[in-house]
């Protein structure tokens, strides 16, 4: 093994409303992760977002990413090199995370020399986050629905309606996952399970073929209500945007907020906030080699 890698990686919003842990989407707003293999040691070089507040050792997250795909691949390496630019906000609700993972997980894989397998650098960067719905959209990009399988997650990609424009807004202060996860409660009453479930599958349609039921799509009862005591401006937030007719949710665990836009339609300044305004990420993950050669990109085909 030897050279270096550059892997590109794309913010996501998970649950877009309804579909809690399930549906994800690809933003084009990247992180760049350049790796390579080194005599001994690890080094660790961060700019933009996290510089100066993430670990720069073995605690960083693609290093640890990198550790467990290369033992997944059963390599044993000396040392590690690595240097992130990033631009997708930590803490936000944007799959930062989830991007770290997957960064890792394809640099690794690219330097041992490993096949372009979307199947396997899924099922191991979701068993590193936890739960699939941030990394699919980050590997395969556009819409993904995620599932686990025999304790396998999977996933499969589709395409988004041309005119839904993802706006994102991030507020200045962060919210771990783990805190926005401990206000859900064990159980929640089955008759908003099953409206829930209703909306997640108008969802789909309505991301890919019908974004004139966005509105009615996005409506969610399972999470966004519980975590209004840690959110209480995102909250507010979306409910000021669907007021004025704009598909308005959590991104993820918060505490941004996704605005999934139509023709025309606009989110305008909102003070205290950034507004960021993206498109859909179609490609997801991009993972090049130093030499520009072997670029590809993680396709998902039924699964």
């Amino acid at each position: 093994m030897s050279g270096s890698v550059r892997v590109t990686v794309p913010a996501t919003s998970a649950n877009l409303g309804p579909g809690f842990d399930a549906l994800g989407l690809a933003l084009e707003l990247h992180d760049v992760v350049e790796a390579e293999l080194a005599d001994g040691g690890i080094e660790v070089r961060v700019s933009g977002v996290g510089a100066g507040e993430v670990p720069l050792d073995a605690d960083h997250l693609v290093v640890r990413a990198m550790r467990a795909a290369f033992t997944s691949l059963g390599v044993d390496v000396a040392g590690i090199r690595v240097t992130c630019t990033n631009r997708i906000p930590h803490g936000r609700g944007l799959g930062s995370s989830a991007a770290a993972i997957v960064a890792g997980v394809l640099a690794a894989r690219a330097l041992a020399g490993a096949p372009d397998d979307v199947g396997a650098a899924l099922a191991l960067a979701a068993d590193l986050e936890g739960h699939p719905d941030n990394v699919a959209p980050c590997l395969i990009g556009g819409l993904t629905i995620a599932w686990s399988s025999s304790g396998k997650a999977t996933a499969v990609a589709l395409d988004v309606h041309p005119t839904v424009r993802p706006v994102v807004c991030v507020p200045a202060e962060s919210l771990s996952t783990d805190a926005a996860r401990g206000l859900l409660p064990a159980s929640v009453p089955h008759a908003a399970a099953a409206r829930n479930a209703g909306r997640a599958a108008l969802l789909v349609e309505a991301l890919t073929r019908r974004p004139d039921l966005l509105l009615e799509a996005t409506e969610d009862e399972l999470h966004q209500p519980y975590r209004a005591p840690a959110m209480p401006d995102t909250l507010a937030l979306v409910k000021d945007l669907r007021e004025q007719g704009i598909a308005a949710v959590v991104s993820g665990a918060g505490p941004s907020v996704l605005a999934l836009t139509i023709a025309g339609q606009r989110v305008g300044d909102v003070p205290g906030w950034q507004v960021l305004d993206l498109a859909v990420e179609r490609r997801g993950a991009v993972t090049t080699r130093s030499d520009g050669t072997d670029r590809y990109e993680m396709v998902a085909s039924g699964g």
